[in-house]
């Protein structure tokens, strides 16, 4: 196995994380959520010598897919992954909450992913699960090589996402996380959307809104 390197980094007045999964052998990289400052993330991948092998969506909010259309601009056959039925949010703007932020910006997936589905980018292979409640076609992503799961807005530390924002609903959100989430082993590293890392087995007794 590839030694494999996890960075995570705020950006964007919201500071939502911006994860940067790296292959070191290969200097091969996957992002997931590249929320804003395109041109901080993209001189971040040309000063390490990456190759950026494709961006994960975990949902279309603003402060998760601000910087994509900058890096699709710069890097040549970049491909960006979401949710099977994110794209609606994605194209609309005033789903995608762009319009909030006085923009209008609309989105299309390359690939549109499904519940179980498994991805292959610079060497690893990502699981696909879906988890509406937060947005419709909320997707996370687990890296079984790392116990990593990369669950967007989602989960938090102690904490769960939002569901009053278009396409949220917040029994769909407990249900994800208790029947979905909780499944994963209990030292299954949790990479959330904001903020610091926990682990499942910290949410499963610790999560005041979603216990074990």
């Amino acid at each position: 196995m590839e030694a494999i390197k996890i960075y995570g980094m705020p950006v964007g007045n919201l500071g939502a994380n911006c994860y940067f999964i790296i292959n070191e052998a290969t200097k091969d990289v996957v992002c997931v959520d590249t929320g804003a400052q395109g041109d901080t993330i993209y001189e971040l991948i040309k000063t390490n010598g990456w190759n950026l092998c494709g961006i994960l969506l975990t949902h279309g909010h603003v402060d998760h897919i601000g910087a994509v259309s900058y890096l699709k601009s710069h890097i040549d056959s970049l491909n960006v992954y979401a949710g099977k039925e994110e794209q609606e949010m994605l194209g609309k703007p005033e789903l995608n909450l762009t319009t909030m932020f006085g923009k209008s910006e609309s989105l299309q997936a390359d690939y549109l992913v499904e519940d179980g589905q498994m991805i292959q980018l610079g060497g690893m292979t990502f699981q696909c699960i879906e988890t509406p409640g937060h947005t419709k076609g909320g997707i996370c992503y687990y890296l079984e090589s790392e116990k990593a799961l990369f669950t967007g807005d989602t989960l938090f530390a102690q904490s769960v996402g939002r569901s009053d924002f278009p396409t949220g609903d917040l029994k769909a959100l407990e249900q994800s996380i208790q029947m979905k989430l909780y499944k994963f082993p209990e030292d299954t590293v949790v990479y959330p959307g904001h903020n610091e890392t926990t682990t499942i087995g910290y949410e499963k007794q610790h999560n005041m809104f979603v216990r074990g």
